[in-house]
């Protein structure tokens, strides 16, 4: 589907037309691209437990190694994938290089003030008890349910795990079983 940015004044194809013309050095294509696939770039690093400063590292590597292997991609619309897998070996060479383990979840986030302080107590024993569980489940577990939460399709999954397209759903299902046992 094409579209018009109204800001730019730049024809919008798919991602895949963008890689095209990013290659083709039009520098609005390349400012669109980065735009529309860096949120993924960031949710992968984050997946890894990455703070802001290691995040922004993959972020800027995978568009770096970008730019540095545009003329040799084939298939322009398979970058969502070739990106995240990038981003995702970044992630890990970072993790490796500082022996990072997954940070625990945080606090829960704070409740409706519409709720009297029972609800709120339920919710935050809900939230602990669920942020506890993912805590429990084996890293790569984990790591794709953060990244399914985000709404990131199945081939960015795959790629951002290093696991077949068609082990996603199968894998992803493993993991929801495993995450509601541990809720039990």
């Amino acid at each position: 589907m094409v579209r018009h940015d109204t800001n730019t004044d730049v024809r919008i194809g798919g991602v895949g037309d963008l890689v095209v013309r990013a290659r083709d050095g039009d520098a609005a294509a390349w400012a669109r691209l980065v735009e529309e696939l860096s949120p993924l770039l960031w949710a992968v690093a984050r997946s890894h437990g990455l703070n802001d400063a290691d995040s922004r590292d993959v972020v800027q590597t995978t568009w770096l190694r970008l730019v540095e292997h545009i003329d040799a991609v084939r298939d322009a619309g398979a970058i969502r994938a070739w990106l995240a897998r990038t981003a995702r070996h970044e992630s890990l060479r970072l993790v490796r290089a500082h022996g990072r383990a997954f940070p625990a979840c945080g606090p829960a986030p704070a409740a409706d003030p519409g709720p009297g302080p029972a609800e709120i107590a339920l919710a935050r024993d809900r939230l602990d008890r669920v942020g506890a569980a993912l805590q429990e489940l084996p890293r790569r577990c984990g790591t794709l349910l953060r990244l399914y939460a985000q709404a990131a399709t199945y081939e960015e999954l795959a790629a951002a795990l290093g696991i077949p397209l068609g082990s996603v759903g199968p894998t992803r299902a493993r993991c929801l079983e495993t995450l509601r046992r541990l809720l039990r």
